[in-house]
């Protein structure tokens, strides 16, 4: 598989949805149950790995060990220091990326990937787009980035790629409507007490 190592979205996106996969997350359970929820979760990020040929199916040994380097990357993502989260995700990329080295891209220009090596298992191509990724985001962005969702029922975790740098959910459309709701809620209970009735 090959990673293009100045697009470090498509890793840093993939950590946030891959973490907020957890059980611990929002306590709905595991959502990666199973080798075909997996391969929904790669097909949902456009994920096509080398490890699985021919439209292979992820192995149960496979999916114990994306479930292994889900704990790995949220532990770069609690990471309390800077150096802590490049060292880590510097480990990411080196367990089997190959480079990096120049190639054209689809458009025609240069540019630095990281290739895995041969017969790399899955969670370790995972494991090199994943940490290039957290690589680039922490290059262009900074660690201030890797952030808690600011959701009181939720445990979840995310990178903050966006431009403005002010996202505060894990995931905006549930945790953050739910926040909104609730807000709304109380906003209107405070209302509906102060009115005559």
């Amino acid at each position: 598989m090959q990673t293009d190592f100045s697009d470090y979205g498509v890793g840093a996106v993939l950590a946030t949805d891959l973490v907020n996969t957890s059980p611990e997350v929002r306590g709905a359970g595991e959502v990666l149950v199973d080798a075909a929820s997996l391969v929904h979760f790669l097909t949902e990020h456009r994920v096509i790995p080398d490890a699985l040929p021919n439209d292979a199916q992820p192995t149960e040994r496979d999916l114990s060990q994306v479930h292994a380097l889900r704990q790995e990357i949220r532990s770069i993502l609690e990471a309390n220091t800077e150096d802590q989260a490049v060292e880590s995700a510097n480990a990411l990329v080196t367990r089997t990326g190959v480079g990096p080295v120049l190639r054209r891209g689809t458009e025609g220009r240069w540019g630095w990937h990281v290739a895995t090596a041969p017969h790399a298992s899955l969670a370790d191509e995972l494991a090199v787009l994943i940490g290039t990724g957290l690589l680039g985001a922490l290059h262009t962005l900074g660690h201030d980035r890797f952030r808690h969702c600011a959701s009181p029922t939720c445990h979840g975790m995310f990178v903050d790629t966006s431009r403005a740098g002010r996202r505060r959910y894990c995931m905006p459309d549930l945790c953050g409507n739910r926040v909104n709701v609730a807000n709304h809620r109380a906003r209107r209970q405070a209302i509906d007490a102060t009115e005559p009735r």
